[in-house]
């Protein structure tokens, strides 16, 4: 995603004669292209992929359905693709199939980009049989400003399917309604981590601090718990909004208050909640950065930091993932360091089996690790 200090970058390209040039609006942050055709109906899905895969972008100024099947068809090529055998290969490693699969997701999701389309001052598509895409692209790019832009398709594709999340929203039994997600921040679509904090006895209902809050979800479990007061934090914008629409719709602004700061906000509480990005990896995109938490920045500050905002007997609840440990990213032996150093000690664990489709599937080439997986609940005192 762009810097909000930046100027926006253009994409310039040839056109009937003359050069043109439109905004470029990219939230996986991928410059735009220096090389641009134009994209008619006649093109062909073999064409289209030679020039992607050549790093050659296509304006499309078909209709806009047409679009949507040649972009399918460019990702049957990906995925049909046959990989070249190694001679003697072995099994690789999980963190080298881990690596792998996220090289041949950016390398998938990079060619897909190459395929764009123009929007005009107000988000409109201006292509036959264009859906209206105003309200999602406004979700995620802020107010229109008359300025004509190029977007890929596969990014109107995902602001529109996150603006259908938004709307609908996601049933969480623990909050006794639905959670609204926002382009960009992380769906509590994995139950198991909110039942966690949904179960756990309670070491007191006066304050909590719920670090990393994003959607506002383990807040609400904690208030409709009964938890008096509830200090929910985030440094990102739209995780800030988001936070702050689910507690309103929920009905409950007089128990959490949404506060943007880096971690911990002021004084000390007998309960902090943290669930932090669970792979210690660089994201790629903006909704990564819930999954992926370069170097452990985030869970090593949460754990360097909890013993200094706990009251006296207060715990920290800190969610996590194993997954790390089965991809060889992180060790248990390296995580009981960390809350050692801090002068924290384990004072509980409780954990749970996910059951996302993904741990079932044998065809997945990170399977071995997600159907060893298990998330843990675990509860830190002051050493």
């Amino acid at each position: 995603m762009q810097s909000k200090n930046s100027a926006p970058q253009q994409l310039t390209w040839d056109e009937d004669g003359e050069s043109r040039s439109a905004r470029w609006r990219s939230e996986s942050g991928n410059p735009p292209a220096k090389r641009v055709v134009i994209g008619h109906d006649q093109m062909t899905a073999d064409h289209a992929y030679r020039l992607a895969c050549e790093g050659t972008a296509i304006l499309w100024r078909g209709d806009f359905q047409n679009a949507r099947q040649l972009l399918q068809a460019m990702a049957r090529r990906i995925d049909n693709k046959p990989r070249k055998a190694k001679k003697h290969a072995t099994e690789p490693s999980p963190i080298d199939a881990f690596n792998l699969h996220r090289l041949a997701q950016s390398q998938r999701a990079r060619t897909l980009a190459m395929l764009m389309l123009p929007l005009d001052g107000q988000y409109t598509i201006p292509l036959r049989r264009a859906p209206d895409v105003r309200e999602a692209c406004e979700e995620a790019y802020g107010p229109p400003t008359d300025e004509q832009s190029v977007v890929s398709l596969r990014e109107v594709l995902g602001l529109v399917g996150a603006h259908e999340w938004r709307k609908k929203g996601v049933e969480i039994g623990a909050v006794g309604g639905r959670i609204h997600p926002y382009y960009g921040v992380f769906s509590p679509v994995r139950g198991e981590y909110v039942d966690l904090v949904a179960n756990q006895p309670l070491p007191s209902k006066d304050l909590a601090f719920d670090i990393g809050t994003g959607t506002g979800v383990l807040s609400a479990v904690l208030a409709r718990r009964g938890v008096g007061r509830i200090v929910a934090t985030d440094v990102d914008a739209r995780a800030l909004d988001c936070a702050r629409e689910n507690i309103g719709r929920l009905g409950l602004g007089r128990q959490v208050e949404i506060v943007e700061t880096d971690m911990f906000p002021d004084g000390r509480a007998p309960l902090i909640v943290c669930n932090p990005p669970w792979l210690p990896a660089r994201p790629s995109a903006t909704i990564e950065h819930a999954i992926y938490d370069p170097e452990s920045r985030m869970l090593r500050g949460f754990l360097d930091g909890l013993a200094a905002h706990l009251t006296p007997g207060g715990e920290g609840w800190l969610i996590l993932s194993d997954f790390a440990e089965h991809l060889g990213l992180r060790t248990r032996a390296q995580l009981q360091e960390w809350i050692d150093k801090a002068g924290l000690k384990v004072d509980g664990r409780i954990d749970v089996k996910p059951h996302h489709p993904r741990a079932s599937d044998k065809s997945d080439p990170l399977h071995g690790a997600r159907s060893a997986e298990v998330t843990s609940l675990w509860r830190l005192v002051a050493a």
